[in-house]
């Protein structure tokens, strides 16, 4: 009786001391386990997007236009100008993809973490399926910003830094998240557009922009010499290295834009580079303004007439027919 008891005892202890193994060594070891497999397999994936995104970006930079200004066909250098784009689309893409890749794990090691702790998760996991049709119905503008967000960046419609047209707004874009795009217009006033009502892009910064000038000539003015002036100035700005980040090809003499009575309107072109179509707008028209003075091109007046240059330069100054205006001329360096 007394032999039985103590056996009995035993057995007892022994239970005991593998239930409380179990329970205090057994579960939390596999919860770890779980931690660290999800873990390991986030660093996993993670480093293969980094090394993937690290081969695009190598591939971007070796495409980079050494001479962009010197490439003459357009559709080269679009292709060359694009393949620049593709580390800020590389990096958006990877951004996106990890935050998929760890909202994944996450939810992944949640539910076997709760499988181990003995919660049945299969109600967990209809209540998600019940609350994703109800959000899919209730909330399809939401999902219509989050689909187009994802298409945005995988297509690289438009990035940070660009100048865009989204339709109610032009501007320079700022943030583009998964939902919104955020642009400042031209006055200084930020927009925040939903990507799901984005129904067109008019992006200005990818590839190239052309700069297009019109000047009015009085109508009894020597094309001819009028074309050798543009051409002189395209060739000075064309070998001047302060515009090597700006012009992408010399500027061209397009031709007459239209004729009236009394002016006809001469029209200049030049490849810019994206974001710089206004600046070398700017310059081309100012440049041309200073030669056509220095050549004394008489210059239409509204109401009729024509004028010369109110103060003109003295003779010994003035550059013979053809001749661009002085190199001192802008803002860049003095040269011989």
């Amino acid at each position: 009786m007394f032999g039985s008891s103590i056996g009995h005892l035993s057995l007892v202890a022994a239970i005991d001391w593998q239930n409380a193994f179990q329970t205090l060594v057994g579960i939390p070891l596999k919860i770890l386990i779980i931690v660290a497999s999800c873990i390991i397999s986030w660093l996993i994936l993670t480093s293969m997007i980094k090394r993937v995104t690290k081969k695009l970006v190598n591939k971007a930079e070796s495409d980079r236009l050494t001479v962009a200004r010197r490439t003459q066909h357009t559709t080269d250098l679009s292709a060359v100008l694009m393949s620049q784009r593709r580390r800020a689309r590389a990096e958006a893409i990877a951004s996106l993809l990890r935050s998929i890749t760890t909202a994944f794990i996450v939810c992944i090691g949640i539910l076997l973490v709760l499988a181990q702790l003995e919660i049945n998760i299969t109600p967990l996991l209809a209540s998600a399926g019940v609350i994703g049709v109800a959000l899919g119905f209730g909330a399809q503008s939401l999902v219509k910003d989050y689909l187009s967000g994802i298409f945005l960046i995988l297509e690289d419609q438009y990035g940070v830094g660009d100048v865009v047209d989204l339709g109610p707004v032009v501007g320079t874009v700022e943030d583009v998240t998964l939902r919104i795009t955020r642009l400042r217009d031209m006055s200084g006033v930020v927009w925040y557009v939903r990507n799901g009502e984005v129904l067109r892009v008019a992006n200005r910064s990818q590839g190239w922009t052309l700069a297009i000038v019109d000047v009015p000539v009085s109508y009894d003015e020597d094309l001819d010499r009028i074309k050798q002036l543009v051409e002189s100035v395209a060739e000075d700005m064309d070998q001047d290295p302060i515009y090597d980040s700006m012009l992408l090809d010399k500027p061209k003499f397009a031709g007459v834009e239209s004729v009236s009575g009394e002016a006809v309107t001469i029209r200049v072109t030049a490849k810019a580079a994206p974001e710089q179509q206004v600046a070398v707008t700017r310059i081309l028209r100012e440049r041309l303004k200073v030669t056509f003075d220095r050549a004394g091109i008489r210059m239409p007046v509204v109401g009729g007439g024509s004028s010369s240059p109110s103060a003109p330069v003295p003779p010994s100054s003035q550059p013979g027919p053809g001749q661009p205006p002085p190199r001192t001329y802008g803002t860049g360096p003095l040269k011989p």
